[in-house]
């Protein structure tokens, strides 16, 4: 070594372990959800019963402090930080808990409201949104204006302290159960494209409002048209100024594409029970030696998803912004959801089909849930887009 060169330093150990307190948080949410997650699996949300159902466990959720563990206490939350949601996450799909009916309000909704809304709304609309008395529907699509929210053309125009609603939204997600809904509306007849477009909240039971059920692959009311004559709705109710609601729209779904909406504990879940399957019918499945390669593929990628969505937490703890390389997280999760559910259908091969046997069902379920994935919160096309030009700063093609 010269005199010049210094000597090399040994890269320091990162101490990747959970801290006492982040521990302590897991033993308490992992003893709360032993207690009290249903013993019997509930109907779907997709139907009045399993709604009501769904909105009873979120309810109980709620009383236990569990419902919107991020949220401030004085909201009607836990006061939780990022790293302590991933935690309960993994502990509640761990549980096997029901999935969250109210994902629209509590995760898309309620962090747009803590960002964008005033002191009063936050006051009027959280703390009834943490404990389901309302359950929302979001109000993004429209027919000519499907991922392209730009070029949403249902009106609201002012009319003193109301704006006045026309127009239609369609594939409005719990909307036909729901009491509220949030979404975009253009306030400016004569703006283009993200201009002139305002953000607002209505409820669903409001005079002028129709709406009309779509049923999904399964045959259930996933989904619904809403149609707006003359719907009056408070100015109060608008969330940031009048014609800065693309900015807004843009916030939630940033939260939509990135962590919020699925985290990775889900798919983690849905992967284990892969393996399972798996294991059950190895004989069979060996048969196709890429069907072992997928079940591999498909569990590592949702352990990389994992990895991922703590180093992404880490970012945003030192002040860092998820911005729109969320769209690669929605492509990954998407993907992800459509490989796991395609591969258990190709274990169970023939059986696949068969719609009343109890092992099949909850796959063939999740299988068509999941080809809707690459569709909604933007379609994966949609967001290669947004990739190729705001992360990778590649011209428009």
């Amino acid at each position: 070594m010269s005199r010049h060169e210094q000597p090399k330093r040994k890269p320091r150990p990162v101490d990747l372990s959970f801290t006492p307190e982040q521990q302590a948080f897991r033993a308490e949410a992992r003893q709360w959800l032993r207690a009290n997650v249903p013993q019997q699996s509930l109907a779907s949300y997709d139907t009045r019963e399993g709604f009501e159902q769904h909105r009873a466990w979120e309810a109980k959720l709620a009383e236990g402090g569990w419902s919107s563990v991020i949220w401030p206490k004085d909201l009607g939350g836990r006061g939780a930080d990022l790293n302590e949601w991933l935690i309960f996450e993994e502990e509640y799909h761990a549980a096997g808990a029901p999935m969250r009916v109210n994902q629209n309000g509590i995760l898309l909704l309620g962090p747009t409201l803590m960002e964008f809304g005033t002191p009063e709304q936050k006051a009027r609309f959280l703390p009834r949104m943490a404990r389901c008395d309302d359950m929302w529907a979001q109000g993004w699509s429209e027919p000519n204006a499907g991922s392209d929210m730009a070029a949403i053309s249902s009106r609201a125009i002012r009319d003193g302290d109301e704006y006045v609603l026309n127009g239609q939204k369609t594939w409005s997600t719990r909307a036909v159960f729901a009491n509220w809904m949030f979404g975009l509306f253009r306030s400016d007849p004569q703006s283009s494209r993200h201009h002139g477009l305002t953000y607002l909240l209505l409820p669903l039971d409001a005079k002028g409002i129709t709406i009309r059920p779509i049923k999904a692959l399964n045959g259930k009311q996933a989904f619904a048209e809403v149609f707006f004559d003359d719907v009056r709705v408070p100015a109060a109710n608008r969330i940031g100024d009048e014609g800065q609601g693309w900015n807004v729209a843009m916030a939630t779904a940033g939260f939509e594409r990135g962590l919020l909406l699925r985290s990775p504990a889900r798919f983690q879940r849905t992967a284990a029970r892969l393996v399972e399957l798996y294991r059950r019918h190895r004989a069979q499945a060996d048969r196709d030696p890429s069907i072992r390669e997928a079940v591999m593929r498909a569990w590592m990628d949702a352990e990389a998803y994992n990895l991922a969505s703590y180093h992404t937490v880490g970012r945003v703890a030192k002040g860092g912004k998820v911005g729109a390389e969320a769209s690669t997280n929605k492509i990954f999760w998407s993907e992800l959801d459509l490989l796991l559910h395609e591969t258990a259908l190709r274990i169970l091969g023939p059986r696949a089909e068969l719609s009343d046997d109890p092992e099949v069902h909850e796959w063939q379920e999740g299988f068509l849930f999941a080809q809707a994935g690459p569709i909604y919160a933007g379609t994966n096309e949609i967001q290669r887009n947004i990739i190729s030009e705001r992360v990778l700063g590649l011209p428009k093609s």
